[in-house]
C-alpha cells in the first residue's frame, strides 16, 4: 500500500471518530492537505470555521497567509503536507482543549508514520506546545531549531496570530528564512513515494 492509499484510510478512521464530543458539532473532519509524500510537515491546532465547511486544512484568511508565507520561500501545498492536531472544529474557532488534543494524537501520529517528514514546521502556541514542550512560549522561543530523532522541528507564528498582530510579520520572516535554510541545506525539496 502506497502513501496516499495509507493516508485514505486513516482518512475513513478520522471520518468515523467519536472519540470526543467535537464530532458533535462537525460538518466536516480536516485530515490535512497537500502532499503527503513530501519531507515536510506543517503542524497546526484545530480546524476553523472554513475549513469545517469544506473539509480542507488552512482555507479561509489563515490558510491564504500562510500560502503567502509558504511562497515567499519558494513553497506551496503540492511541496509540504498540512495537518492539524486536532481534527473537528472547537466551538468559536476556541483552542482545542488537552482532552480533545489527546483523543486525536493517534491520528496526527498515524499521518506522521506514513509521511515521515524530515522537518516539522509548528504553527502557533498549541501545537509547539503539544509537540516540543508544554512550558513552551512562542513569543520567546519562535523560530528555535530542535531536533528529536533525526527529524528538526521549527515552531513559528499560528498565521491567525499574525492576522491580529502584523507586528509580528517580520519575526515570522525571519523564521521563514530559517524554515528555507534548513530546507535547502538538508535538500528537503525531494518528494518521497
Amino acid at each position: 500500500m502506497n502513501k496516499k492509499e495509507q493516508l485514505e484510510k486513516v482518512s475513513r478512521a478520522i471520518g468515523k471518530c467519536q472519540k470526543f464530543d467535537l464530532f458533535k458539532n462537525r460538518h466536516n473532519v480536516v485530515v490535512g492537505a497537500g502532499n503527503i509524500c513530501s519531507n515536510i510537515l506543517i503542524v497546526g491546532e484545530a480546524p476553523g470555521y472554513n475549513e469545517d465547511m469544506t473539509a480542507n486544512a488552512f482555507v479561509g484568511k489563515a490558510g491564504q497567509l500562510l500560502d503567502k508565507e509558504l511562497a515567499a520561500i519558494d513553497l506551496d501545498r503540492t511541496k509540504v503536507y498540512i495537518s492539524n492536531i486536532v481534527k473537528c472544529r472547537p466551538p468559536n474557532n476556541r483552542n482545542p482543549l488537552p482532552a480533545e488534543q489527546d483523543a486525536c494524537m493517534d491520528y496526527l501520529r498515524m499521518q506522521f508514520m506514513i509521511q515521515k517528514p524530515k522537518l516539522i514546521i509548528l504553527l502557533g502556541a498549541v501545537a509547539s506546545k503539544r509537540l516540543l514542550d508544554p512550558e513552551f512560549r512562542i513569543t520567546k522561543e519562535h523560530g528555535q531549531v530542535s531536533e528529536k530523532k533525526g527529524i528538526v522541528f521549527v515552531p513559528t507564528f499560528h498565521p491567525s496570530a499574525l492576522l491580529r498582530d502584523p507586528s509580528k510579520k517580520k519575526l515570522a520572516w525571519e523564521d521563514l528564512k530559517t524554515i528555507k535554510r534548513i530546507i535547502d541545506e538538508k535538500d528537503l525539496m525531494k518528494i518521497v513515494d
